[in-house]
């Protein structure tokens, strides 16, 4: 937990840094980038970009919701002392994840109009756009804190999901499958964290271009749509059943496939919508659908009074 907040500690002094050199970028600073960029291309600096209104709600919509559907989110909230911890976690959350955003924004503003302006090399790839700006347009200290920063956030990322992994093969599963987990819990947790950090690493070494990127804008999409009807709201909706809650996860997975697929098979989905909100709002229509039309299920005094917090 210490390690996380001293990593996020890291992103956010780096990110209001590049900022500033970022707005530095040009002599009129985001004022002469944003009329460099418009002049070139209108449609970028438009507000909805060159994907248009829907598509880019499409994904606000999936990663703003989202984020509340990630299993290593989720279970960093089961590390506070008290549930009423949870009320402070969205304002720190806001500010934290603006703060970092600024980055991000201001770079790939900034390395737009260098290279229109003719000032830096066109890139190869829009993913070089982040690593060529800190290189070559801020001081070497600085790159060096941003890059250790994304490790940081990778690492923090990464750390999550095999906990999360090791509890699922050690914990879920076999409780789910026999009523009880693993005998020696620790021991077997550890061995699986190790086997999934070697199948992970083994997988993005030997997998094709683009594949990790598109895993992981899938598997945003697919947590989204699972969870977020069955956690952020079902254990927020008294009203919520069991059974919308399977039938829920069962359809936004059938849905994200589906359309992955049509999306594979080059059929045209409308306006760019992401496939991830597409299967978001229907698990979640589903998931009230079910459960207002099911009988009111019987909850224990002990979660009630959680869920009245």
């Amino acid at each position: 937990v210490y390690t996380d907040l001293f990593q996020g500690l890291i992103m956010i002094v780096a990110a209001l840094l590049v900022f500033f050199y970022a707005y530095q970028a040009l002599p009129g600073g985001f004022a002469e980038i944003s009329q460099t960029i418009a002049a070139d291309d209108a449609e970028a600096m438009a507000p909805w970009g060159a994907l248009g209104m829907l598509g880019c709600m499409s994904w606000y919509f999936l990663f703003a919701l989202g984020g509340v559907g990630q299993p290593h989110v989720v279970t960093k909230m089961m590390m506070n002392k008290s549930v009423r911890d949870v009320r402070y976690i969205m304002p720190v959350s806001i500010i934290g994840f603006g703060v970092s955003a600024l980055l991000w924004i201001s770079i790939g503003l900034a390395m737009r109009a260098l290279v229109i302006k003719g000032l830096h090399p066109e890139l190869a790839a829009a993913d070089a756009a982040a690593p060529q700006f800190l290189q070559l347009h801020t001081p070497a200290l600085l790159a060096g804190i941003v890059f250790a920063a994304l490790f940081a956030a990778i690492m923090s990322t990464a750390d999550g999901f095999l906990n999360v992994g090791a509890a699922a093969v050690v914990h879920d599963i076999p409780t789910a499958l026999r009523g009880k987990s693993l005998k020696h819990e620790l021991f077997w947790a550890r061995i699986t964290t190790v086997g999934l950090a070697a199948a992970a690493a083994l997988f993005s070494l030997y997998s094709p271009d683009g594949m990790i990127a598109m895993l992981g804008s899938f598997g945003w999409g697919i947590f989204a749509a699972a969870i977020v009807p069955v956690v952020a709201i079902g254990l927020n909706w008294k009203r919520g059943t069991a059974l919308a809650a399977n039938v829920a996860i069962s359809a936004s997975l059938l849905i994200n496939f589906t359309v992955m697929f049509m999306r594979k098979m080059e059929v045209p989905i409308p306006y760019k919508i992401h496939e991830g909100a597409i299967a978001l709002i229907a698990s979640i229509c589903i998931y009230f659908s079910i459960s207002l039309l099911s009988k009111p299920p019987e909850l224990s005094k002990e979660v009630e009074a959680v869920m009245d917090v």
